[in-house]
């Protein structure tokens, strides 16, 4: 099986990524700063790595040389992105060139984990749709993307959208989990109902890496949900599966919510390509809720 390397392995995506991918037997080096945070027992071997050193980044890729990288490590809250820009520039551009350099040297496969934030509005958007950031974060996954595109390896961007799942210990919650939490506390929560998304459910966005890196496919992919939905909508939904009370959910706009950055009311990504080429066949989102508090 081939060896791959995972950046970003601590967080939500890159915790899943790599139980799923160790689970199917694949090599998978870990890689992410400090001590591991995989909760769940897998057969994956962990490194420590500051992305940031690009010494070290050439020493860990050389040392392991896998057949793929996956490049899922990012500051990914726009807010904080708005307000250090150069941290941000750091972490989500110049780490993505010392990987790509620290690569040239053994050619790995480059799969990029980047966002539907490097679009504006006037969603969903397919592949071929002109991007658009909004924000400053959406820019530095443009230009990361754009670097990834001139790297000269084989690359695939993967862009997600919302990702939801289950939650394993010492995750932060996510948004369904607030909800559940809040509502089953009897708390009120206003939500926003003039933005819509197509929230992607965690396990699919695994299966569309695995069946990129097994098939070898280049090029741009959209792995998201196939339901378009607004927060309001996808809070009632979590209230319709766990069968909680959708009277405490306030609907509300995002003006009433005042951000620091821009953020996209028609977002989401169409999948159409990734259906035909992958044979990707994502969950219904009702599917999604229950799969996540399955257990």
């Amino acid at each position: 099986m081939p060896t791959v390397l995972i950046t970003g392995s601590n967080g939500f995506l890159g915790q899943h990524l790599t139980l799923y991918l160790a689970a199917k037997g694949y090599i998978v080096i870990a890689t992410g700063r400090g001590l591991c945070r995989i909760g769940v027992p897998g057969i994956f071997q962990y490194v420590s790595l500051e992305l940031t050193d690009p010494i070290a980044v050439d020493q860990c890729l050389t040392k392991y040389q896998p057949s793929v990288v996956i490049h899922n490590a990012a500051m990914s809250k726009p807010d904080e992105c708005e307000q250090n820009r150069d941290l941000c520039l750091l972490n989500n551009v110049r780490v993505t060139k010392f990987l790509l350099s620290a690569s040239q040297s053994f050619r790995p496969h480059f799969i990029y984990i980047s966002t539907d934030f490097v679009f504006g509005e006037n969603g969903p958007h397919s592949e071929n749709a002109i991007p658009a950031p909004l924000n400053f974060y959406g820019e530095t996954k443009l230009l990361s993307e754009k670097l990834v595109k001139e790297s000269g390896l084989l690359y695939s961007i993967v862009r997600p959208v919302f990702i939801y799942g289950p939650c394993f210990k010492g995750m932060r919650p996510s948004f369904l989990h607030w909800v559940q939490q809040n509502l089953e506390a009897g708390k009120k929560i206003k939500v926003v109902c003039d933005q819509q998304r197509t929230p992607t459910f965690v396990t699919d966005i695994c299966k569309g890496i695995e069946t990129i890196l097994l098939q070898q496919k280049g090029g741009d992919f959209h792995l998201a949900g196939k339901d378009i939905l607004t927060p309001y909508e996808i809070a009632v939904k979590v209230t319709e599966v766990l069968h909680l009370d959708a009277s405490l959910i306030e609907q509300a706009n995002a003006a009433s919510f005042p951000e620091p950055v821009k953020r996209a009311k028609r977002s989401g990504l169409q999948i159409d390509k990734a259906r035909q080429l992958l044979h990707y066949n994502p969950v219904s989102f009702a599917e999604g809720i229950a799969l996540t508090f399955k257990n």
